[in-house]
């Protein structure tokens, strides 16, 4: 018999691992519907993920141009045992550019997370703050250890598969 999953310890270490991430991994189309990737130092407030990026990266043109960016995170592989069960999270976002005033908020989150000297380098450049709302995603922490879940494990479901249900089909 199979034991069960405990739902709210795995809950708990989805939050710890949201929390202890401080580079996310974007993925993006490009202007000829062909997968693009690129990453992002990011901080997370009120169920939303930020990050600040220069209009001379491709990505930034590709956020403006894109209705949906999916945000990726992934564990130190150098610290995950089985590379096939590597710890991560996937969120579907929409983004919107916030630009580079205000948001006194957000910027101190980032200051806190990434370094003051250097956010205060930036912010004198063409850099703009993107709002990443995440809609949908999937937590994976191992073998048959998949859950769909919203940022804030407001929702949090183990996957299952019923593999005799699709050998039949």
């Amino acid at each position: 018999m199979k034991k069960p999953v405990d739902i709210e310890k795995n809950k708990e270490k989805y939050l710890q691992f949201v929390e202890s991430r401080k580079n996310l991994i974007l993925s993006l189309i490009d202007g000829e519907g062909k997968p693009f990737t690129s990453y992002a130092p990011f901080v997370k407030k009120d169920g939303k993920l930020y990050i600040y990026i220069s209009q001379i990266a491709e990505h930034y043109g590709l956020m403006e141009k894109n209705e949906f960016v999916d945000a990726f995170l992934l564990a130190d592989e150098s610290a995950t045992v089985n590379k096939f069960a590597t710890e991560r999270a996937r969120w579907t976002c929409t983004s919107i550019n916030l630009g580079n005033e205000g948001h006194e908020d957000i910027f101190e989150l980032f200051n806190t997370a990434h370094g003051s000297k250097m956010l205060d380098v930036l912010r004198g450049l063409d850099f703009s703050l993107f709002e990443l709302t995440p809609l949908q995603g999937r937590y994976v922490v191992g073998f048959g250890m998949a859950f769909d879940t919203d940022i804030n494990a407001n929702v949090f479901t183990h996957v299952v598969v019923d593999k005799k249900k699709d050998a039949e089909a």
